[in-house]
């Protein structure tokens, strides 16, 4: 891994990790499901542009998700 990759990964992590517990805290699954994805993502995908590509598409799905009434 390079220096890039894990500062993404430690981005996105955190940013997943701080939707989790807003979701653990509020009781909402659309924020609990997304979270534990961002944890998850630096893990699957390896390059840090498809890394914040991934995040960003998450969290656009889960603001679509919470729009629909999720």
């Amino acid at each position: 891994m390079d220096t890039q990759a894990i500062i993404a990964g430690f981005i996105v992590s955190t940013v997943g990790f701080s939707v989790f517990l807003f979701g653990k805290k509020q009781k909402r699954p659309p924020q609990l499901i997304v979270g534990i994805l961002l944890m998850a993502a630096p893990f699957v995908v390896p390059d840090p542009l498809w890394d914040y590509l991934a995040a960003a598409g998450l969290l656009v799905g889960m603001q679509f998700a919470i729009r629909a009434g999720a």
